[in-house]
């Protein structure tokens, strides 16, 4: 974990703007100002155009999912993203500027959103409250990603839990029926059957089929998370959106798109790699999502190349994440030193 920010009362000390950069939008270090009380400020034009772009860029990349629920269609790579995890797109267009920084004027806006507090005409993160309610979710948070950080990544899983999902299983018992295996069954089966499979991750491993999950080297649960959880495997990596999600308004509000980003590129690879055939289906880039052979040489070389590239992303982003709560426990100290 990094260290967290020290309790100087500068806000570019213990807030932490030079040490972890990115851990506030770009727009605002460069208008912040400390009161007597060491608190930052930001003047109500520089945050209000920090939360239009970023509303604007949580837009774009919700449009997809929009357009497609309006016409009642179904993406069986991108849905992922709005039913395994539970942030609705209204709220990924929230932004939060993350703890101890009040926003000036917006006391009638923001005074009354689940964890702020107004201060006259201002408003900022009600951190007292925050951590009396969500604490020990702080705490898991704080050490899964240091943890995850600490393990060395383990690049040689290519993406065989997609396939340990359907072992063994008749077309209507699979999860995605709507789609055809793309080698078919008997194929399938025999790529988990000639290949090791070594999924690390609990909410992979858990939807193994029951004849798949003895043939896992690890056996996963939600207590040994903390001890097996590394940076290559993709669900981690997608999780740091989740993680980012969970800590609301303590993590400023580019961390959270840029964690959706991360875990819809992952997903895409998750399915692309998958025994799954989806090249009916294009990714966000517009291109048709096409095949990754994991059960041959060349598919194998590819989708490492590709986790190892997740898992620099992600290990950028659990510093982050990791930075925002530091933040937020040093603001909490200060506020309550200055009380």
């Amino acid at each position: 974990m990094p260290d967290k920010p020290g309790s100087s009362r500068s806000p570019r000390g213990w807030y932490g703007f030079e040490r972890y950069p990115g851990t506030v939008p770009a727009v605002l270090p460069a208008v912040l100002e400390a009161n007597s009380a060491g608190e930052a400020r930001v003047p109500e034009h520089s945050w209000r155009d920090a939360a239009r772009r970023h509303a604007e860029r949580a837009a774009a990349l919700t449009a997809g999912h929009r357009a497609r629920r309006l016409r009642g269609e179904r993406h069986p790579v991108e849905d992922f993203l709005w039913t395994y995890y539970s942030v609705k797109p209204n709220e990924l267009a929230r932004w939060h500027p993350g703890a101890g920084v009040f926003l000036e004027g917006a006391a009638e806006e923001r005074g009354a959103w689940r964890h702020y507090r107004p201060s006259g005409r201002d408003a900022a993160v009600d951190l007292p409250t925050f951590f009396s309610r969500r604490g020990g979710t702080v705490d898991y948070v704080e050490q899964l990603l240091t943890a995850t950080l600490a393990h060395p990544p383990r690049f040689g899983c290519f993406g065989l839990h997609e396939w340990a999902m359907v072992y063994r299983l008749t077309p209507e018992q699979i999860r995605h029926s709507q789609l055809e295996l793309r080698i078919g069954h008997e194929a399938t089966d025999r790529v988990v059957e000639s290949n090791p499979i070594s999924c690390t991750h609990f909410d992979a491993y858990r939807f193994f089929t029951p004849d798949a999950a003895p043939l896992n080297a690890l056996r996963p649960t939600r207590d040994t998370q903390p001890e097996l959880e590394q940076s290559a495997c993709l669900h981690a990596g997608m999780d740091v959106y989740k993680w980012a999600a969970k800590l609301g308004p303590i993590v400023p509000g580019e961390v959270l798109l840029d964690a959706f980003v991360l875990a819809r590129d992952i997903r895409e690879v998750d399915m692309r790699a998958s025994p799954y055939d989806v090249r009916a289906f294009r990714g966000a880039s517009g291109d048709p999502l096409t095949p990754i052979p994991i059960e041959t040489p060349d598919g194998k070389r590819e989708y490492s190349a590709l986790q190892r590239g997740f898992a620099r992303r992600g290990d950028e982003l659990r510093h982050r994440v990791l930075a925002a709560i530091g933040v937020a426990r040093a603001a909490l100290a200060a506020a309550a030193e200055a009380r």
